[in-house]
């Protein structure tokens, strides 16, 4: 039984929530497409890799059943933008050719995650649901707040019952000098903007309950939020943070 903690970074970007991810975890596997965003994150973690606490898979991630090649599309303006499903403003887009890996053949050569993060451009519903229809359910996982079909995912699928919230806008002015649990104790840690910030206990507040949580997405609504929900951590039945108070709804 493998009992490394493993940390899937899908939809690594430039790899800016690598860093955190090193600390709490034994290893890191790092999913990007955009191979000029690999190129970076070889050049900005070079020992770690060395060191085979990071592995770098430069691919599009997929459903897909057999590895091929697949179209992704390059934002010209913002790399955070690019995705791998056609998007309809085509024109602010280069396509390119990227080989695919399915979701579930990576998870299997690695092992089990402890902590999934998922962060792919309108493709997160996908991957989650192909994830827990097959058995892969983790400690701890997030995914976009983009689509309606993640939290019923989470909730049906999964069978969650404890709920956060980070929103995307205020993560690196909430989270900064944040003190967060690393394997080696507690230290503080700033989260950088565009960051997906922090998972698990080290985001703030209580767990709230599947009922709860539907209630407070109904007010503050999809956007640059991450839903995470955990298996470990029992959720507070009176708990529903204001709206009003440290989320930011992104019109």
């Amino acid at each position: 039984m493998n009992n490394k903690k493993i940390i899937y970074d899908v939809g690594a970007n430039n790899g800016d929530d690598i860093e955190y991810y090193l600390k709490k975890s034994d290893l890191v596997i790092a999913i990007e497409a955009n191979p000029k965003l690999c190129e970076i994150i070889q050049d900005r973690f070079k020992t770690e890799i060395e060191n085979k606490k990071l592995i770098v898979e430069n691919c599009v991630v997929t459903i897909l059943d057999d590895e091929t090649e697949v179209p992704f599309y390059v934002n010209h303006s913002n790399h955070v933008l690019s995705q791998y499903p056609k998007p309809l403003n085509i024109g602010e887009f280069d396509e390119i050719s990227l080989p695919a890996k399915n979701i579930i053949s990576i998870v299997k050569k690695y092992g089990d995650p402890f902590y999934i993060k998922i962060d792919v451009e309108h493709y997160d519903h996908k991957i989650l649901k192909k994830l827990l229809e097959n058995k892969i359910i983790p400690t701890y996982i997030s995914a976009e707040a983009h689509n309606v079909e993640i939290f019923p995912s989470l909730v049906v699928l999964g069978n969650y019952n404890s709920f956060k919230i980070v929103d995307g806008n205020t993560v690196s002015k909430k989270y900064k000098d944040h003190k967060i649990q690393t394997l080696n104790g507690i230290e503080e840690y700033s989260f950088p903007h565009h960051s997906a910030g922090p998972f698990g206990n080290d985001i703030h507040g209580p767990w709230m309950t599947a009922h709860n949580f539907f209630h407070t997405l109904g007010i503050i609504g999809l956007g640059w939020k991450d839903i995470h929900a955990s298996k470990a951590d029992a959720s507070d039945p009176n708990y529903r943070p204001p709206p009003q108070v440290n989320i930011s709804v992104k019109l």
